[in-house]
């Protein structure tokens, strides 16, 4: 018999750094993919759409694609949406779950790494925790990250390796994988729906906190364990 094996992508949101106030909250987007489940026709439609728009071979980054930052700094919003769009279809059609663990750090009574690595790793223990049924079916479990931060690659491994016994740990490059980019895209839509107040440039992308909740987040979330 054929191992079952689960794909997990990893992106964060947030940073280990000096506390900042104005974004307290730090989030973990964990892309769960079971590898029994094809999905290279999606990641083909997904390549001829940015290839249309004139972005062939191109990595979708969606906090700098929505403030028109980076290699979007000069890019037209219609543009800018067509990505957008492109990639947020491509997640909501794929067949995939998700987890999200997420920090105020400023919850924590010192602001520090330590403080805030403590406080991840329980809120990421008790995700995998809750959800255990779900990963105690694969006999493998595969974890993607880029490695972007030292900190959180370090909980990752120490958390996944105290629950489960059949876990592999492989740093790859954001362009490598298209769930990668899913994992990015889901945690720039869940610190958006958590915020109260929309920036400018998420006003110009969205409209409205009601609109951006009827028309993306509902239809994302649906996807969450």
């Amino acid at each position: 018999m054929k191992e079952k094996v689960l794909s997990v992508f990893i992106d964060e949101s947030g940073d280990f750094g000096q506390f900042n106030p104005a974004s307290p909250n730090y989030y973990v987007a964990m892309v769960l993919h079971n590898q029994k489940i094809n999905i290279s026709k999606n990641i083909d439609a997904l390549d001829r759409q940015i290839s249309n728009w004139g972005y062939p071979e191109h990595t979708i980054h969606t906090g700098p694609l929505i403030r028109r930052e980076s290699v979007y700094k000069n890019d037209l919003r219609e543009n800018r949406k067509a990505l957008f769009n492109a990639l947020y279809h491509f997640t909501r059609m794929l067949d995939v779950q998700y987890l999200c663990p997420v920090i105020n750090q400023g919850e924590c009574v010192e602001k520090s790494k330590l403080a805030y690595t403590d406080k991840l790793t329980k809120e990421i223990a008790n995700k995998l925790r809750t959800n255990y049924e779900y990963f105690s079916v694969f006999d493998k479990i595969i974890v993607y990250y880029d490695y972007g931060q030292i900190e959180l690659a370090q909980i990752l491994v120490s958390v996944f390796n105290a629950m489960f016994s059949n876990v592999e740990f492989r740093k790859i490059e954001t362009n490598q994988y298209k769930l990668s980019q899913a994992a990015d895209l889901i945690c720039t839509v869940e610190a958006i729906a958590q915020k109260e107040v929309l920036t400018k440039s998420e006003m110009e992308f969205f409209h409205s906190k009601s609109e951006f909740k009827k028309n993306i987040y509902k239809n994302i979330v649906k996807k969450k364990l």
